[in-house]
């Protein structure tokens, strides 16, 4: 059997806490994410960034990998994203004896029809949280390769489209736990952005005591938009306008890691397209219908740190991915501000 489960959500939870907008224009996008974070903020206790980088992925639709020690609150926050979307939640329990077929799908013969006939697997789904993603051998890691980039599956040489919208928000531990496997670069890059929880302040883990110490927030917890709104809002954030002078700071930004003697792997081209839709995103969540170099410095540490690989002098040195961006950026030159 696939080691999934659909997360079912009861009427009350389907009925929708704000009226879903009839168009995407910007401004729709700003109040119905602003809706979005409210709601999330109110079960995730003091992690407003970690929050808003969720929604800022949804947005630019891209993946989003949380990596933290157990117990901060990593698939919390990914299933409190999916409920607040009236949308398909499926979550997966990374396993080491998870088969590929589980997450994919498999052709099973019908005795009846006498033919072949496909079986989706846990990914067709809009939302996928995939919890301990780096418990599982590196293969089964590697069957969701092409449906996060290209959101399509193929099996037995038949390709099977993803529903819009598709986002895979997966949990991981860090590598030094027991029983764990590290993610292939190709499966890292693949991520749009990287978050860590880390621990709630002592004024947070008390509310925590008191909002979770009864019963779980989740199941006051309605949605407040449906997956045809959100792909309307992605549509809207992709015109959101970078200029040319903005594009060549996104370059500037990825190039800089490739010739860094800090890192023995840079960031990727893939890596330059992913900043660019979340820089276009984090200007939607501000009001803005225009990229500033802000929004690119916001979002370079979430969304390059995760793919870049440092020197044994650099981690010798005791120096993270992120103190090293955060060097780059006073370095490369910033394009003044245009629309």
């Amino acid at each position: 059997m696939p080691a999934h489960d659909e997360v079912h959500q009861t009427h009350d939870q389907r009925r929708l806490a704000h009226p879903t907008p009839p168009g995407a224009a910007l401004d729709q996008v700003f109040q119905v994410a602003s809706s979005l974070q409210t709601a999330m903020n109110s079960v995730i206790e003091g992690k407003p960034a970690a929050v808003r980088t969720a929604v800022t992925a949804l947005l630019a639709e891209g993946h989003l990998l949380i990596e933290d020690v157990p117990g901060v609150g990593k698939t919390m926050l990914a299933k409190t994203l999916g409920r607040c979307i009236d949308s398909s939640v499926r979550r997966v329990q990374f396993t080491p004896d998870l088969l590929p077929s589980d997450i994919t799908g498999v052709s099973v013969y019908n005795q009846d029809v006498r033919d072949f006939e496909f079986r989706p697997g846990a990914i067709f789904a809009n939302v996928v949280v995939g919890d301990e993603i780096n418990r599982a051998s590196p293969k089964t890691q590697s069957a969701l390769l092409e449906s996060m980039e290209e959101a399509q599956v193929t099996v037995d040489g038949t390709t099977y489209a993803l529903p819009r919208p598709f986002m895979v928000l997966a949990t991981q531990n860090p590598i030094e736990m027991e029983g764990t496997y590290p993610l292939p670069e190709a499966q890292r890059d693949r991520f749009m952005a990287r978050i860590s929880m880390g621990y709630p302040s002592a004024r947070s883990e008390v509310e925590m005591l008191d909002t979770h110490g009864s019963r779980s927030p989740l199941e006051d917890l309605r949605p407040v938009t449906d997956a045809a709104t959100v792909t309307q809002m992605i549509d809207a954030v992709r015109r959101v306008h970078a200029s040319q002078a903005l594009k060549q700071y996104v370059v500037d930004v990825t190039q800089a890691t490739r010739t860094s003697s800090a890192l023995r792997l840079g960031a990727s081209p893939r890596a330059s397209l992913h900043l660019l839709r979340a820089s276009r995103a984090h200007a939607a969540l501000a009001g803005r219908d225009h990229v500033l170099p802000d929004d690119v410095q916001s979002m370079t540490v979430p969304v390059l740190a995760h793919r870049l690989m440092l020197t044994g002098e650099s981690q010798l040195a005791h120096r993270s991915a992120a103190d090293i961006l955060t060097d780059l950026l006073q370095r490369v030159r910033v394009p003044a501000p245009t629309r």
